[in-house]
């Protein structure tokens, strides 16, 4: 008898320390995002999945390339096999470990707690126009879902519903992206134009540039009051000089049946803008340009797909959050790409702009970033980060094919910032 009891004992403990065990081994999943993860990308679309399942999540800045560490559920890591995502399960020390090693003062590294989903929307036409967007394109590829919006829509103030906004490859000055030199006659120009004028008319005003200026306000006011906005390619550039230009007349008669006014592109408003300063707005109608913001035309002939990068910045992740999460990576160099507006010349950004990315060799500034009010701003100069010289007409690119681009992170970065629990600044 007392053999059995013996041998039953065994039994139970053995089952115990199985149980014990198993629940110790699945206590979190570690998403790694350095280089050995197999989906960069998608990896933040888990990240969102499950937020919108009210699951707190730890951003790990600066570990492993900005790893997330989540509590187990069997559900997550199905969610990651099916989306190709590597993970990582690990008991409650090793996660512990983790975190003692993050929170180390001499460490640059932190815990960021993800707490909310993000609700995001994206300022977009509804007629086709024949360019792709890289946030498009990559939000629908880390199935992380947004809401269209255009000029209706943010002047009748949908824009409080949302957490981040994304600025479409836009012209804010009302110039129809200065595509009028080489594609006037083209039918999809001539559909934005008619598109564009009813918009305006509709809403009351009698020119497309007042009517952009407006939209230019309500988003002004959507940071201010605590959005976050996001823009790429010529966005950045024509939502500042929009701003500079408030009251003035910088378009010629081919974009608003009106001459340039007299002496109106000499006396812009700089202090209304965001982050330019000091810069020159572009008259010649046959010119590709907005202003001399844009760094692409005076670029040496020399450089190259393979000679042009930017580096990101190292900040420190415990004294400055903020800049840290936007820069997450795997990797620091970071392939350079053109746009409308490829970057920023350095003489013309202000200096209380944080600038994430830069190439000081060509004085130029690639990813930068700042506050307004309540709320946070990033401009990222390019159009595609894997696609070098993205032309009109081009087609989208295919994701699989970059599922760890470390220029399309950079954009997922922004997308998960307003997520993040607002910590106290430190003294």
């Amino acid at each position: 008898m007392s053999v059995f009891r013996q041998y039953f004992k065994k039994i139970l403990l053995s089952i115990f320390l199985f149980i014990s065990a198993s629940s110790v081994q699945a206590a979190y999943l570690l998403i790694p995002m350095d280089e050995t993860q197999t989906n960069h990308l998608k990896a933040y679309g888990i990240a969102y999945y499950i937020l919108e399942r009210e699951i707190e999540i730890s951003w790990l800045l600066n570990y492993r390339g900005g790893s997330y560490l989540i509590p187990y559920h069997e559900m997550f890591a199905k969610e990651c096999k099916l989306r190709n995502v590597s993970y990582n399960v690990i008991a409650d020390a090793q996660a512990e470990s983790i975190l003692h090693e993050i929170a180390d003062a001499a460490s640059n590294m932190d815990e960021m707690k993800l707490q909310k989903v993000p609700k995001i929307a994206v300022y977009a036409p509804k007629n086709k126009l024949p360019w792709d967007d890289a946030v498009t394109l990559v939000l629908t590829y880390a199935e992380i879902p947004y809401d269209l919006v255009y000029d209706d829509e943010v002047l009748s103030d949908v824009l409080p519903m949302y957490d981040w906004l994304h600025l479409h490859h836009e012209d804010f000055t009302g110039q129809y992206g200065k595509f009028w030199a080489n594609y006037r006659h083209f039918p999809w120009y001539q559909e934005d134009v008619k598109k564009q004028e009813e918009t305006a008319e509709r809403n009351g005003f009698s020119k497309v540039s007042q009517l952009k200026l407006a939209v230019v306000k309500k988003i002004r006011e959507f940071v201010a009051g605590g959005g976050y906005m996001f823009a790429m390619c010529s966005a950045p550039d024509s939502f500042d000089v929009a701003l500079a230009a408030d009251g003035l007349d910088i378009c010629d008669v081919m974009f608003d049946g009106d001459p340039i006014g007299n002496g109106h592109p000499e006396i812009l408003n700089y202090d209304n803008c965001f982050a330019f300063t000091g810069f020159r707005v572009s008259v010649n109608p046959q010119e590709y340009e907005i202003s001399n913001i844009d760094v692409t035309d005076t670029r040496p002939r020399s450089l190259t797909p393979e000679t042009d990068v930017f580096l990101l910045f190292d900040f420190s992740a415990k004294w400055d959050p903020v800049p840290t999460m936007l820069t997450q990576n795997h990797e620091r160099l970071i392939k350079g790409f053109m746009g409308q507006t490829t970057a920023f010349d350095k003489n013309y950004v202000k200096s209380t702009v944080v600038v994430l990315g830069d190439n000081a060799s060509l004085n130029e500034d690639r990813y930068i970033h700042g506050s307004f009010g309540n709320g946070f701003w990033t401009f990222f100069g390019g159009h595609d980060p894997e696609d070098y010289q993205h032309l009109v007409g081009d087609p989208p690119t295919e994701l699989d094919q970059y599922p760890n681009s470390p220029g399309y992170r950079l954009i997922l970065n922004n997308v998960l910032f307003p997520a993040a629990k607002k910590k106290k600044q430190k003294t």
